[in-house]
């Protein structure tokens, strides 16, 4: 039996635009001709995989379906929540649709991860559908690149059959807690789930037995229509908005890992989407997009809707001006160099893999005080990415 893929698609994406009222979701955005949805769905195109399931909502329901025809991809189903209720319900609401067979294997994917090494994963899935049960549950572990506070982790004890049991969770830990997990052996934990759909049943029917009941009433009442299970509001409403990790992983004794060490982000954060950009900027470098200044110099590398993505490269002694934008905010991060950085009335030095978040009209400077250029890749997100919104206090080179 083929691996049934699910991929979660109802994410709004606010964590990246705080302040704006027309933030986008993050699987939608366009990175530069490609979407982390995209990403995701040429990975379930693979022969381990069979006919991918959609878990989103009404006002994705478009984009999703302009993604699927984008990607040649014309047998799916895709369920849709009428409200949002996070992961648990949406896992098991998808897991439910008649068409999946009770010891069919699922791989649950979030929709806005990026994943590199594809044949590596499909490799390891494949390798471990034997050891699905009608209880246990496979998540995935990430070997860490860094002690990154953004993620949570787990610890693993090999048991019989060679498989690596989870022992313990470790919620987003400040950097210093993170070293020591990793010192301990502990990998990321990536969000992605593996286990049959008899297994999904027979959890949510000891741990979460009333979500069980309103998730059964709304796929059971659902509509289909066009490949869509429209799901029964009055049902799936009732059902407790909660995410899979606390409503099952924290409850059940029964999960193992699956561990990898290949590049994956989930582009959480600017400082993410900024790393990514930095490893990948030879395929977005264009020499027209290269502008001379007297500190350096800058090449615009992408522009996004409602952002901008540039690689600052300032010379040896080279000062930018002491500026405030009214129109954006901006993210920085260091490649390069020890930069000092004014931002309103602190100044600091910041070195190499470090993240500066220069909010809305604050005021700041970049100077480079060392003998080696200081690079920095930056993000500038908001309504105007124009130079004319720069409001210039000091310039050492006259031209406030």
């Amino acid at each position: 039996m083929k691996i049934r893929p699910v991929i979660l698609c109802g994410g709004a994406g606010t964590r990246l635009w705080p302040n704006s009222k027309n933030h986008q979701a993050k699987q939608f955005i366009d990175f530069g001709n490609w979407t982390l949805l995209g990403k995701t769905l040429e990975r379930v195109k693979s022969s381990t995989f069979d006919v991918p399931i959609i878990s989103t909502n009404l006002k994705y329901l478009k984009e999703v379906k302009k993604h699927l025809k984008k990607h040649k991809i014309s047998k799916y189903k895709i369920v849709l929540e009428p409200a949002k209720r996070n992961t648990a319900p949406a896992i098991l609401a998808s897991a439910l649709i008649k068409d999946i067979p009770n010891e069919q294997p699922l791989m649950f994917f979030a929709a806005d991860h990026l994943i590199e090494k594809a044949n590596i994963f499909n490799k390891a899935i494949n390798k471990n559908k034997t050891n699905l049960t009608d209880q246990n549950i496979f998540i995935f572990g990430i070997k860490p690149t860094s002690p990154s506070s953004e993620y949570g982790y787990f610890l693993t004890k090999k048991v019989k059959g060679n498989i690596n049991k989870v022992t313990k969770f470790i919620e987003k830990p400040k950097e210093a807690k993170a070293k020591q997990v990793i010192k301990q052996k502990g990998y990321w934990n990536s969000g992605m789930f593996f286990l049959r759909k008899d297994s999904i049943i027979n959890n949510f029917k000891k741990y979460q037995p009333t979500m069980y009941k309103n998730c059964l009433n709304a796929v059971s009442k659902a509509k289909l229509k066009d490949n869509t299970y429209y799901l029964n509001k009055a049902s799936f409403e009732k059902a407790t908005a909660k995410s899979f990790d606390y409503a099952i992983l924290e409850k059940t004794k029964q999960i193992n890992a699956i561990k990898l060490d290949i590049p994956w982000s989930d582009l959480g954060s600017w400082k993410e989407i900024l790393k990514m950009y930095d490893k990948n900027k030879n395929k977005y470098y264009k020499k027209k997009n290269v502008y001379y200044r007297p500190w350096g110099r800058y090449v615009n590398l992408f522009e996004g809707k409602g952002f901008l993505i540039k690689e600052l490269f300032v010379k040896p002694k080279g000062v930018l001006s002491l500026q405030k934008h009214h129109h954006r905010s901006e993210h920085w991060f260091v490649t390069q160099g020890t930069p000092k950085i004014t931002l309103n009335k602190d100044s600091f030095f910041r070195k190499k893999n470090d993240h500066i978040f220069i909010p809305l009209e604050a005021i700041h400077r970049i100077e480079n005080k060392g003998t080696k250029p200081v690079k920095i890749i930056e993000a500038q997100v908001g309504s105007i990415l124009k130079e004319g919104d720069i409001i210039r206090f000091q310039d050492v080179y006259g031209r406030t």
